[in-house]
């Protein structure tokens, strides 16, 4: 799969020295790109994606310095390409992570994961630490801990609810108990809930889910290990337990800090989510949760050699029983749905495949391609029209599109209702965008 990180056998410095995992040197402001095509009118506000683009060698992927890489749409055109470090406080004066004791200082921060926009703040994020607030723009404008009322990491994956516009997340990553803390802010970004959750060891908890009525953890075999961490190798500190098992627990929105209830799965990993929905029948009521599956994962050491694929789990909530089925068997990773239906049944999901984009039919199964040739896509982001149709087909999906043949990136405008066919415009850009994790349309 293209976005792949290379095995971690190979020397921390030959990783990101290869291809278009190697960093980019330069921070660099361009104005008026170059486009083929013909950008939709209607496309007003920013582009942004995060990632790794470590300043010196580091021994795994995810560990690498933050970078954000964005492009200014505005009036058909490309106004400028920015990209710019997030300057964390560890950024320009290196400090640990965890202190002599255990604890940890939050603002130690590679803030490489992902960019989300809420209430008016753009966060860059790493599930590691606290979120830094950053322009649209790319300055960094300092750690945000929701005016003191965060004392915990934030994931990189929070979940914005379409309907009430509450900010979901969750932190992890204390080596003391509570492991996990779920959080909840409201639509003026005011924190508003802080829940501890009662696991058996510190798990690694990349993401989660949200459906209109629960809120959807995912506590999997890939578990802290002390000896790793103690090692000085720069490995992920995390391994695959055969002891550990695997379930999710569905916690009630209405009753945050009530009992959460567990269900046992077969045993597997998950980075990413698709979506999660509720359905009445007639038999009670059921929750469907749909997302990449790794049937083991870091074994014997933190690389990815392994393939992920789209599954569907579904739970009889009257039972208790959960049914677990494959969607599909490409080797995918990153998918994104509508945010607009986030909570809700989604018809589609578009994940990065092998040179290609995937767009899922989750209703059915059925996938159809948008290859790029020799190219590598990174994650799509789909960008509803404000003035066709509400629906999965009216909009575009956009991305970082790496040319190995003239070892440049573009950022490619696909039209949803032609998804398969030439997209619609590509706009070159000064120069070559890494592979990276996640990112964002944010609106003007």
């Amino acid at each position: 799969m293209t976005e792949t990180a290379p095995d971690q056998t190979e020397s921390a410095r030959s990783i990101f020295e290869v291809g278009n995992y190697a960093p980019v040197p330069d921070e660099l402001t361009t104005f008026d790109l170059p486009v083929e095509g013909t950008i939709p009118a209607e496309l007003d506000g920013w582009y942004l994606r995060n990632g790794p683009n470590p300043r010196e060698a580091t021994g795994h992927w995810f560990t690498g310095d933050g970078m954000i890489h964005g492009v200014r749409i505005e009036n058909g055109r490309a106004a400028w390409y920015r990209n710019r470090w997030v300057r964390t406080d560890s950024f320009i004066e290196p400090f640990p992570l965890y202190r002599e004791d255990g604890t940890r200082d939050l603002r130690a921060s590679v803030a490489n994961t992902h960019v989300v926009n809420h209430a008016g703040k753009t966060l860059a994020l790493v599930e590691s630490s606290l979120p830094y607030e950053i322009t649209n723009d790319l300055e960094t404008l300092g750690a945000y801990d929701f005016d003191g009322k965060l004392a915990d990491a934030m994931t990189a994956h929070p979940k914005i609810c379409p309907t009430t516009g509450e900010l979901h997340f969750f932190g992890y990553g204390n080596i003391f108990t509570p492991h996990v803390t779920y959080h909840r802010a409201d639509a003026h970004g005011e924190l508003i809930i802080n829940r501890p959750l009662d696991v058996p060891a510190l798990t690694m908890m990349h993401d989660f889910a949200l459906t209109q009525n629960h809120v959807v953890f995912m506590d999997l075999p890939i578990v802290f290990n002390l000896d790793i961490a103690l090692s000085g190798t720069g490995d992920m500190p995390y391994r695959w337990d055969d002891g550990y098992g695997a379930r999710f627990g569905l916690l009630r929105r209405d009753d945050p800090f009530g009992q959460v209830r567990w269900f046992d799965i077969d045993p597997c990993y998950i980075f990413h989510v698709a979506n999660a929905y509720e359905t009445a029948s007639a038999d009670g009521d059921k929750l469907v949760l749909q997302a990449v599956r790794y049937p083991e994962l870091w074994r014997e050491n933190g690389g990815f050699d392994a393939e992920g694929v789209m599954w569907t789990w579904t739970i009889d909530l009257r039972t208790g029983t959960v049914s677990e089925s494959q969607l599909d068997d490409r080797s995918v990773e990153f998918p994104r749905i509508d945010d607009r239906l986030a909570t809700l049944p989604a018809r589609y999901a578009v994940s990065v495949g092998d040179k290609n984009l995937i767009r899922h039919d989750l209703t059915t199964g059925a996938a159809e391609e948008h290859r790029f040739g020799s190219g590598g896509p990174g994650e799509a982001v789909f960008v509803p029209s404000t003035s066709g149709p509400a629906d999965e087909s009216s909009g575009w999906c956009l991305g970082y599109v790496y040319d190995p043949e003239r070892n440049g990136s573009d950022l490619v405008i696909i039209d949803a209702s032609d998804f398969s066919g030439p997209p619609v415009a590509r706009i070159t850009l000064p120069q070559r965008v890494p592979y990276g994790f996640h990112g964002n349309w944010i609106s003007a």
